[in-house]
């Protein structure tokens, strides 16, 4: 089983890529941490043979890249003493878990 957790500006082109391949997943919406974008969590059913292959298809499809963040105003303090400035932060790309799944079918 691999659970893949892509960035919602990258699903579209993975799922793309695995239905072409016949692979089906699950999708499930998730929320990021550090910037709350919006993620997809895909669950993959694979047979060892197809692993990397479908490990390849979101390496190529899931690309990490810079987007500007510009930072809120503070909630405590005065107000004119910050001044907001955009920064650059990466995003995007995969965060991919493989598991050993002790029994595996489709029904």
């Amino acid at each position: 089983m691999v659970i893949a957790i892509v960035q919602d500006k990258d699903v579209g082109g993975l799922l793309q890529c695995v239905t072409r391949e016949g692979l089906r997943a699950t999708r499930l919406a998730s929320s990021g941490g550090f910037l709350r974008s919006g993620n997809t969590t895909l669950l993959f059913g694979v047979e060892e043979q197809r692993l990397e292959g479908l490990l390849s298809m979101i390496r190529e499809t899931c690309h990490q890249r810079e987007e500007i963040l510009t930072q809120a105003q503070p909630i405590m303090g005065p107000v004119d003493t910050h001044i907001p400035f955009p920064i650059e932060v990466p995003v995007g790309g995969a965060t991919v878990f493989v598991l050993d799944v002790e029994q595996f079918f489709k029904v």
